[in-house]
């Protein structure tokens, strides 16, 4: 070989070397291997499934952190997603999210998931089962039995995951557990949780009225896992939440919001018994409505749960939505606002009570005297920047890599909770199931106990409401195994 030949062949070789390392730089870490490994670019390459409204909120918490990239964006209607788009203009967009997984996954690490609550399940493991970690919307799941697959799941795929509750990385929420663990208000008894969510239709009939779809909305996969309906007005985007199809209504929706505070400070885990009664919708004068496809306009749920922290004593949880609300505690002045005024959790103790607001904010003894006399040292490590960490926290445990880092809301948290309020719509929706008899009809799941055994996800005593404890997926769209 000459002079000129070694010249040229150096150069080749120094050019393809430079442009193998420049692919190299962009390849995510799971494709690099390696125990904790960091790819070159310490980047987060973030997925995004449901990219508009909370989806396209929770996708600019992530950005902020300076390791987290934006890499693709995905969602089933292009008038939602423009703002993301506009947003993230160097990530690809897709409409359909199985095609996504299935040519790109090589090209991220970690999918957000913000459809409606009924495809949360099956984007999530999807992603789970190409190793990805997994940042998932509340509730993390429509149904008990997908709660638990996505629980299990997280162990045997070994990914990060968090679930958009982002209270549970409050400095209120660790407030009120210090304040518990310091015997202040003595073992707790009675929990309530109320909302005056539902702030769309509820216990409405369905729309006879057919509409257009509108450009730019792929409908079928939209509906995904439901049953197949023609489209109908005002359902998309926020409506869905009433309707048990596709959202899991007031419970479901602030349900994650309100009750992780009690179910972590005083170790819940499965519910025991359930019990409801529902508010009533009247189409005329005389004569109830009967809309089983539609969540309540109202309901009271009563939960039964042992607690890991308390030696003896059962605790009853009291959920209130519609705009219902506890007794006002006898400690609170007339003028003292009550929980935020439409949302607020109240614990009663053997030995006192405390309250707070949504997502654990602004907790406070009572009598609120208390507060300006009662000191105890912090005992739980704090979430910088709180609400805004919880984004945060999931990107640094991803990079960090599964076990790693402890995280406000993992699966292994969130799935119980998520199964303890869906446990309650179980009581709600078979409240309302009813048989033939005769020429009328009964309600047999009206006004009684149902007994749970959460082991096995099953009602011990009302076969009937079982019945939605896994749904049925549309033909065409896969079931949930692992």
């Amino acid at each position: 070989m000459n002079e000129q030949e070694t010249k040229t062949s150096r150069r080749d070789f120094v050019k393809a070397a430079s442009v193998a390392a420049a692919g190299f730089m962009i390849v995510p870490r799971h494709v690099l291997g390696g125990k904790g490994f960091l790819a070159p670019s310490d980047k987060l390459l973030i997925a995004g499934v449901g990219v508009g409204g909370k989806g396209a909120s929770d996708l600019t918490g992530f950005a902020k952190n300076p390791k987290a990239e934006i890499a693709f964006l995905c969602d089933v209607d292009d008038r939602r997603a423009a703002n993301s788009i506009k947003n993230f203009p160097k990530a690809k967009y897709y409409k359909d999210w199985r095609e996504m997984l299935d040519k790109e996954h090589r090209h991220f690490d970690a999918v957000s998931v913000s459809t409606p609550d009924h495809n949360h399940a099956l984007v999530t493991l999807e992603a789970m089962k190409r190793k990805k970690h997994v940042y998932v919307q509340k509730p993390l799941t429509h149904d008990i039995y997908e709660a638990r697959i996505l629980t299990e799941a997280a162990k045997k795929y070994k990914v990060v995951t968090q679930m958009g509750n982002q209270g549970a990385s409050s400095d209120g929420t660790r407030k009120l557990q210090e304040w518990y663990n310091a015997g202040l208000i003595g073992d707790v008894h009675t929990v309530y949780c109320w909302t005056d969510r539902p702030v769309w239709p509820q216990g409405v009939p369905w729309s006879d009225l057919k509409a257009d779809v509108p450009k730019g909305l792929d409908w079928d996969l939209w509906l995904g896992t439901a049953p197949y309906k023609d489209y109908v007005n005002k359902l998309v985007p926020f409506n869905w939440r009433g309707w048990w199809d596709y959202g899991t209504g007031a419970l479901g929706d602030m349900g994650c919001h309100l009750v992780d505070a009690p179910f972590r400070t005083l170790g819940l885990q499965y519910p025991l018994d359930v019990e409801c009664s529902v508010g009533s919708v009247y189409v005329d004068e005389f004569k109830r409505g009967y809309f089983p496809e539609s969540c309540p306009p109202s309901s009271h749920v009563t939960m039964t749960f042992k607690s890991a922290k308390q030696s003896g004593g059962l605790v009853k949880l009291h959920w209130m939505d519609g705009g219902i609300q506890p007794e006002r505690p006898e400690e609170l002045g007339p003028d003292d606002k009550f929980g935020d005024g439409g949302n607020g959790v109240l614990f009663i103790g053997t030995k006192g009570k405390m309250l707070c607001d949504t997502y654990g904010k602004n907790p406070r003894l009572l009598p609120l005297s208390l507060n300006e006399v009662v000191s105890i040292p912090q005992t739980l490590a704090r979430v910088p920047g709180e609400e805004a960490g919880h984004y945060t926290q999931w990107v640094d445990a991803s990079i960090a890599g599964y076990g790693k880092m402890e995280l406000s809301s993992d699966f292994s948290i969130a799935g119980p909770l998520t199964e303890a309020l869906l446990m309650g719509n179980l009581a709600i929706r078979g409240f309302d199931i009813r048989v033939p008899n005769g020429n009328n009809f009964q309600y047999p799941g009206r006004f009684r106990k149902l007994l749970w055994d959460g082991p096995n996800m099953k009602i011990t005593n009302f076969d009937l409401a079982n019945q939605f404890v896994k749904r049925e997926y549309r033909e065409g769209w896969k079931d949930l195994k692992l």
